[in-house]
């Protein structure tokens, strides 16, 4: 199975497929989509004119977490999804979380202020919008910090689609440097498990132009 990916480098939702998409170990050809500029034959794979947009199964499809459960449910070795229903919800309920909350609390705050602005030539980076995101993501390595000292992975004992939806946010704001992995030990740990996939390969080298990356980003061990 060969799949063909609409992406762009940083975004977390593009990442969180490219994840899955590798740790099941289907080949994939990326296309960097610069939505923003909405290409007519961009905006007919998908109306919406978002990012991700695949090509699979003789299918196109949109939504980072319908692309993710598909391709989990028609591949499910290895499995992403655990085995209850009270266990799935979880796992969506994280999902949702990080592609939600921490995107709107943090997300757009940093990685769109500081590169996406500037790709799509839309200004200067609002500087209260920046404060605000790196504020923000203390509370949410926090939260992260409580639930894995209760878990080994942030939904419960095996690794889930909520760790690439987390893993896929934080690596693009660690490209950045906007990420202090020494306010919880357990959260850098659990990176560094995520990191040294080899789920995590492609997206360790990526480099986007006129923004390198910080220092350790393809460090596997900081």
């Amino acid at each position: 199975m060969v799949a063909r990916l609409y992406h762009v480098p940083l975004s977390p939702f593009c990442r969180k497929v490219r994840l899955t998409l590798a740790e099941k170990k289907i080949d994939v050809e990326l296309v960097e989509e610069r939505y923003w500029e909405r290409n007519p034959e961009f905006l007919r794979r998908n109306p919406a004119g978002k990012v991700p947009v695949i090509k699979i199964d003789n299918m196109i499809m949109s939504e980072s977490i319908a692309i993710c459960e598909y391709i989990n449910e028609t591949i499910p070795d290895p499995p992403l999804m655990p085995q209850t229903p009270q266990e799935r919800q979880e796992v969506r309920r994280l999902v949702g979380w990080f592609d939600d909350k921490f995107y709107s609390d943090v997300t757009s705050k940093l990685l769109y202020e500081r590169v996406i602005k500037n790709m799509s030539r839309e200004g200067y980076p609002d500087s209260t919008n920046v404060k605000s995101g790196s504020k923000a993501i203390k509370y949410h390595l926090d939260y992260m910090a409580c639930l894995l000292d209760r878990r080994k992975w942030l939904a419960g004992e095996v690794m889930t689609l909520a760790d690439f939806a987390a893993a896929a946010h934080l690596s693009s704001l660690d490209y950045l440097s906007d990420v202090d992995w020494n306010r919880s030990i357990n959260v850098k740990d659990w990176y560094v498990k995520l990191k040294s996939r080899p789920a995590f390969r492609s997206i360790l080298a990526d480099i986007v132009p006129g923004f390198p990356p910080s220092t350790h980003y393809a460090d596997l061990d900081f």
